[in-house]
């Protein structure tokens, strides 16, 4: 029994976000991901929470990879990198629009030494374009895409998301674009070379806000917690003080909501009866609803609610939901050894399957923990490498 992409070989060149965590998910489901660093190491590195002067953010987003310290800056650090392209099945880099090409190392350099390579390049705004050179990190990407636009409330300073939202965005896509390169690699014996802007990422992800302008020329406008499309799809303030999430996305739930509330006469409502009229005349809707669900305590709701069958869920804190029995039975939260923290708590993946699925077999590395092995396995002599070491090419984690 093998994981399903064990064999397969991917260089990470690649800071912060966006580009590793595309590793680590290729990573998690066999890939050697070997991450390529400069003598400083991955910029995430440095942010905290820092233990034992190690990251443990860094650590929980690039475990199952194996560290190799490049300073691309020197000759003898380039040619490693090509040698090691030669033996891999994809890149990842994340590095300022063409800076690599520069050092001759871009996709065309990589496509020379191994043709069917897959090499996917994520940045802000993408490798062509008159803003293909400017600065994109994830609040950039969010703010030019129109993603915060619709963020907040109306007539106020827009809200950024409270997770890194075009990063991760960016992530999906890049693993999404490596993975069906990799199968047409297989079936058509080339490579492809992947453009992933965090931008268009945020814009693909941004579905129903972009087509109603297309279709429509109107602006999308910040609803707050309300749904574009549905009502009643928001938060609810409870009794105790907390929040609540409901949805009742279609007629028959609306239905079951409506009864567990005691609202039943209110079904044959014209306003309320089709699912546009209840959006059309949400405010009214709400007004009905919202002093009920005041009334009682978000335990209350919840149980009501999900005895109905109704979606809702209270708005949880993370120590709530690592807590919840039914995360903990679902084991999300993992443990793996490091060798300078010890054992230390990650998020899972969230895939399972049946069999060989992701796992954490190993942690994030210390920062060129495996350039000796890495190099010695594409030829280099331990003379040579010891050289590499002596110039600053490369270096050896401890």
């Amino acid at each position: 029994m093998t994981k399903p992409l064990e064999g397969i070989r991917v260089l990470e060149l690649a800071n912060f976000i966006a580009g590793p965590f595309a590793g680590t998910l290729l990573a998690d489901m066999g890939a050697d991901v070997i991450k390529v660093e400069p003598p400083k190491g991955d910029m995430a590195r440095a942010t905290p929470p820092i233990r034992n002067g190690e990251s443990v953010s860094f650590m929980s987003l690039n475990r199952n990879k194996r560290s190799i310290v490049l300073d691309l800056k020197q000759p003898e650090a380039r040619d490693a990198l090509l040698k090691l392209a030669a033996t891999s099945d994809a890149v990842i880099e994340a590095y300022r629009p063409g800076a690599l090409e520069k050092m001759g190392l871009g996709a065309d350099a990589m496509k020379k030494v191994n043709p069917k390579i897959v090499y996917a390049a994520v940045s802000g705004f993408g490798q062509t374009g008159p803003y293909r050179r400017r600065a994109g990190v994830n609040l950039i990407a969010e703010a030019f895409s129109g993603a915060l636009s619709v963020n907040g409330y109306p007539g106020q300073m827009p809200l950024r998301p409270g997770v890194q939202t075009a990063d991760v965005f960016g992530a999906l896509f890049t693993t999404y674009s490596v993975l069906c390169g990799l199968l047409g690699a297989a079936r058509l014996k080339e490579g492809r070379v992947a453009d992933i802007s965090l931008v268009e990422a945020s814009i693909a992800a941004a579905a129903w806000e972009a087509a109603e302008y297309l279709e429509t020329s109107k602006v999308p406008q910040p609803l707050g917690d309300k749904h574009r499309l549905n009502a009643p799809y928001q938060l609810f303030e409870t009794k105790d003080k907390r929040y609540v999430a409901i949805g009742a996305p279609n007629d028959d739930l609306f239905k079951k909501f409506m009864a567990t509330l005691g609202l039943e006469r209110h079904l044959a409502d014209p306003r309320f009866n089709t699912y546009s009229g209840r959006k059309i005349n949400e405010d009214a809707l709400i007004e009905e609803c919202a002093p009920i669900l005041k009334s009682m305590t978000c335990a209350e709701i919840e149980a009501k609610l999900m005895e109905a069958g109704v979606p809702c869920a209270r708005a949880n804190t993370f120590e709530e939901v690592f807590n919840d029995p039914h995360m903990v039975e679902r084991k999300m939260v993992a443990e793996v050894d490091h060798p300078k923290l010890g054992r230390i708590r990650v998020a899972r993946n969230p895939v399972l399957m049946d069999h060989d699925g992701p796992g954490l077999p190993k942690p994030a590395p210390v920062l060129g923990q495996h350039s000796a092995e890495i190099l010695s396995a594409v030829g280099y002599s331990e003379s040579a490498i010891a050289a590499m070491i002596k110039s600053g090419a490369t270096k050896i984690g401890t």
